[in-house]
């Protein structure tokens, strides 16, 4: 059973920090880090960093900077396309630190899944923000904004916590994705199909013909 446990644990924390880093890095730095210097967990050595003042401090510094990014219909975009390159790799660094030492090929397959995990819920996110920002009014983006926020920090804490629940509900964040992303993508592909065919249709305009 302590076996169980403790493969549980590990898929929980490796898994948790990998899908939390695809929809906000920066909280998920923070929170690991408060919560390891408060004593509410103690994360394994290749993950001590996080806890570092200097650590904490970027990651608070940045979060403050993608709360205000987020929120504003359009930047958020930029913004998520941007982080592409930001929260992929240090999603599949998280899980790797996050196997604790052990050899190099566990780390490296928790880094393959971590990324993929990261990349699945970045896409998600950033593609449900796309279609998002086709409503004309800004209140959808601020709600989306705010519970993925509270999504990530809770649920950073239920893969410390409660790592089999965590698990279960992971799981089911899969089957959702998987269903999703088809459709976030279709729904992509007509907005800008649209937004060209506005382009083009300017550009195209027929001229008045001449009395």
């Amino acid at each position: 059973m302590d076996a169980f446990d403790q493969i549980t644990t590990t898929l929980a924390l490796t898994m948790g920090v990998a899908w939390a880093s695809g929809i906000n890095l920066y909280a998920t730095l923070f929170v690991l880090g408060y919560l390891s210097n408060t004593g509410n967990i103690d994360l394994p050595p290749d993950l001590d960093i996080v806890a570092n003042p200097a650590v904490m401090g970027a990651a608070g510094l940045m979060y403050v900077v993608e709360f205000f990014a987020d929120k504003i219909p359009g930047v958020d975009t930029g913004w998520d396309t941007l982080h592409t390159f930001v929260r992929i790799p240090a999603g599949a660094l998280l899980a790797a630190g996050a196997v604790g030492e052990m050899n190099p090929a566990v780390e490296m397959a928790a880094a393959i899944m971590g990324g993929g995990m990261a990349a699945g819920s970045h896409a998600t996110k950033a593609g449900s923000r796309v279609l998002i920002n086709t409503s004309p009014e800004p209140f959808t983006n601020w709600t989306a904004s705010v519970l993925e926020d509270v999504a990530v920090v809770g649920g950073v804490w239920a893969s410390l916590h409660y790592p089999v629940a965590f698990l279960i509900a992971l799981a089911l964040f899969i089957l959702l994705m998987i269903w999703l992303l088809p459709k976030i993508w279709s729904g992509i592909k007509k907005v800008f199909r649209f937004l060209g065919s506005l382009f083009s249709g300017k550009s195209n305009a027929p001229s008045n013909p001449e009395p």
